[in-house]
């Protein structure tokens, strides 16, 4: 497990878990735990709050915004 992974919530370790599988042809593990952070970081500042959930679905957002980026980039 990366240090990125550990640094997060135990209760979001499982987010990242399944967006890296989602997205483990698109983006490095790295890249999804800092969209998770972000996504966090994101909920608690706009709602007040952060749960698993909510992250996941801001998250998966990101990243499937970041994989077009780079897909018109090629």
């Amino acid at each position: 497990m990366s240090q990125t992974h550990d640094a997060l919530s135990r209760d979001l370790a499982p987010v990242v878990t399944r967006l890296s599988a989602e997205f483990k042809d698109v983006h490095p593990e790295s890249i999804v735990s800092r969209c998770v952070t972000a996504a966090r970081n994101g909920a608690e500042d706009v709602v007040g709050y952060a749960t698993p959930e909510l992250v996941e679905r801001i998250a998966r957002q990101h990243l499937k915004v970041l994989a077009l980026a780079l897909a018109e980039q090629r």
